[in-house]
This record gives C-alpha cells, sequence and structure tokens, in this order.
C-alpha cells in the first residue's frame, strides 16, 4: 500500500495511533517528547485533549512548568478543532519518530508491550 499508494498508507497509519495512545508512554518518554516538541503546538494539543492526557503531560512538569502551559492554554482563548487536531498529529509524528529511533518506548494494551517496573 505504501508503495502504490503513499497518502493512503500515512493516512492509515495516523488512523492507527492517536494522541490519546500518548497515555501508554512512561513518564520519561513523556519528559522526552516534552524536549522535542514546540510549547505554543502542545499547549494548543492539550485544549482538546481528554483530562487523562492532560494530567499525563502536567504530572510530568515540574509545578511552574504546569502553571505556565495552563496559562498560555488559557491565554489562547477558543482554538479551531483544526488547529487542535494539526497540533495533536504534529506531537504523534513526533512520538511516533522518538519511538522508531529507540528513545522512548510507546505501549500499547498487548500484553506484551506492557512495560514492567
Amino acid at each position: 500500500l505504501e508503495n502504490r499508494a503513499p497518502d493512503s498508507a500515512e493516512r492509515i497509519r495516523e488512523l492507527m495511533f492517536t494522541f490519546d495512545d500518548l497515555i501508554g508512554i512512561d513518564a520519561k518518554g513523556i519528559q522526552v517528547v516534552m524536549r522535542n516538541v514546540d510549547k505554543d503546538k502542545l499547549a494548543t494539543a492539550l485544549k482538546g485533549a481528554s483530562e487523562e492526557i492532560r494530567t499525563l503531560f502536567f504530572s510530568n512538569m515540574s509545578e511552574r512548568a504546569a502553571k505556565i502551559l495552563q496559562e498560555d492554554m488559557q491565554n489562547k482563548g477558543p482554538v479551531r478543532m483544526r488547529d487542535v487536531d494539526e497540533a495533536q498529529m504534529y506531537i504523534v509524528n513526533i512520538a511516533r519518530d522518538l519511538a522508531d529511533s529507540g528513545e522512548i518506548v510507546i505501549a500499547d494494551s498487548n500484553e506484551e508491550d506492557q512495560l514492567v517496573y
């Protein structure tokens, strides 16, 4: 499919891994993701995120950094859903690249991929 219809293959890849799937990244991995993303895009992406995902990101920041990011989110005011989707896909793509390079691990619901601490 990638050779015949690269656009379709990319769209399927995007649908297979969503912003909510970032919940499968451990604390260290989330911190790596945050160091690699634009903070403005992170604020936009989190505006449309579930409470669970917001908590995941905020709990992996210092109190001060989390407060600043929350203020940035509030100061943005209303944001188009299209902009939220674009920001979330930007972060998903970075997370996918980091996982492909072995810098982070994204565990899914598969028992084989669960992390043991």
